[in-house]
């Protein structure tokens, strides 16, 4: 008989290249941790506006180690027995275990997807909310093709407006839940003029009437602007229920529960004719790597964790400008910097 899964674990302080500064609120500092499943890698970045923390996803781990079993190839089977809290959590024993998959197997994730590496999105690059001119200078400096820019905040068209003169890269923007419905359908018309892709979460998580409500508006004034949900998609589920009422939505690992779980939510909007952007919390390059090896099933990519930290103590994802490059290894193909 074989020996359980072992499954150990180290918590990880990220240090921030700038403060990173949204409508939920701003920080310096992430606190995620890395999951070691054998020779297996995952990571769990603790997202405070689900209520995640640190300690707790420590706590559910302890509780999870000893429910692994014996067969890492059962990994359907091995989720379906883990505590159905924190998806953050979850997510670290789901990436943990197909990089070990794919290294007890000898080839890397996309292959065993069978996916093209090289058809990657282009992914963007964040700016976080501060003063118009710093984030316009900010977005010019960076030198990205696609640059997301995080509004909610008093001076949101001036922010845009002065990025839109900076530069000349694909803009798209992030309320991240920030607007009210009258904010959303009186700013959105006015930031159509200044050649967006498209606007993610522009209304509290969960208000899909609301989403439905502004969608028509647009549509009455002929603003032809996408709709994309972040906050308010966490499952499969969440992706159906918001049929009709958006034109695209953001898939991350760690509020679906990691790769499986991610799968079905991207199969679920390509049936309902959705748009897929594959993105990320701030993480290590073990978190967004992961997610990387689902981006050629994606419309669009989001995937700067590891250009917005100091200190990542992995490496796997590489950047050239907007492209990325998936790692030739086993599993992620993730080493340890």
């Amino acid at each position: 008989m074989n020996e359980k899964l072992n499954l150990t674990y180290r918590p990880v302080t990220l240090d921030l290249k700038t403060t990173f500064r949204i409508a939920h609120g701003a920080s310096d500092q992430r606190h995620n941790v890395i999951v070691y499943l054998e020779e297996g890698l995952g990571e769990s970045a603790v997202v405070p506006y689900y209520g995640d923390t640190q300690a707790g996803i420590v706590a559910y781990l302890e509780h999870a180690a000893s429910g692994l079993g014996d067969d890492p190839f059962l990994i359907e089977d091995i989720l379906n027995r883990l505590p159905p809290a924190s998806p953050a959590a979850r997510a670290a024993v789901d990436i943990a275990l197909h990089d070990l998959w794919g290294k007890r197997i000898g080839q890397p994730l996309y292959r065993l997807f069978g996916l093209n590496p090289q058809a990657l999105p282009l992914t963007s690059f964040t700016i976080a909310i501060d003063e118009p001119a710093v984030m316009a200078e900010r977005a010019a400096a960076c030198g990205y093709p696609v640059i997301k820019i995080k509004l909610g905040s008093p001076q949101d068209e001036a922010i845009v407006a002065a990025i839109r003169q900076a530069t000349n890269a694909k803009l798209r923007v992030d309320a991240n839940a920030g607007w009210s419905r009258e904010q959303a359908a009186r700013l959105i018309p006015r930031l159509a003029e200044y050649d967006l892709e498209f606007i993610e979460q522009p209304l509290p998580a969960g208000d899909i009437e609301g989403l439905h409500w502004l969608k028509e508006r647009l549509r009455r004034q002929k603003i032809d602007m996408p709709l994309f949900a972040d906050e308010s998609i966490r499952s499969a589920a969440d992706v159906a229920a918001h049929a009709g009422a958006i034109d695209g939505l953001v898939i991350k690992l760690m509020k679906s529960g990691g790769i499986r779980a991610a799968l079905r939510a991207i199969h679920t909007a390509r049936a309902l004719d959705m748009q897929i952007m594959i993105g990320c919390m701030v993480e290590t390059s073990i978190g967004v790597t992961a997610a990387a090896h689902l981006a050629p099933l994606c419309d669009h990519a989001d995937l700067d964790g590891p250009l917005l930290i100091r200190n990542d103590p992995f490496k796997g994802l590489r950047y050239e400008g907007g492209h990325m490059i998936l790692p030739a290894g086993p599993g992620l193909g993730v080493e340890a910097a």
